[in-house]
């Protein structure tokens, strides 16, 4: 996972190696934009983490609540980038409750994929006049 000696990482440079952000710059732009916390503190990108941290994690509608395990410098496949963190209890079970009412009730237009078809655009003209 990390060398003996390498116990702190930045923690925009964690959030991109844990593949809690797709670059590195989006995730200094969240920690800047207050969507991640420091043991319930807003920090800057530039905070190093150790394990056992706890982070605050909002992208979008979703919400971790973790605690660094670990830290590796590079960004790895999804398996061992999970072993960075552990998720709390709380957190786990807060999401998956979301996840249940996004399944029971989506979105108006969820489905709806791409430009509409010749047929589904005289429709929506029909609404329209």
């Amino acid at each position: 996972m990390s060398d003996a000696g390498e116990k702190r990482q930045r923690i925009d440079k964690w959030l991109w190696a844990a593949r809690f952000f797709k670059t590195r710059s989006l995730a200094a732009a969240a920690v800047d934009g207050g969507r991640v916390k420091w043991n319930g503190q807003q920090v800057k990108p530039a905070r190093e983490l150790r394990p056992g941290d706890e982070l605050e994690i909002s992208a979008g509608e979703l919400r971790w609540t973790v605690i660094v395990r670990g830290v590796n410098a590079q960004r790895r496949p999804a398996p061992e980038a999970r072993l960075l963190y552990e998720e709390t209890a709380e957190s786990a079970a807060r999401r998956l409750q979301l996840e249940e009412i996004r399944r029971l009730a989506p979105m108006p237009g969820a489905g709806l994929k791409g430009r509409p078809t010749k047929k589904a655009g005289r429709l929506i003209r029909g609404f329209n006049e």
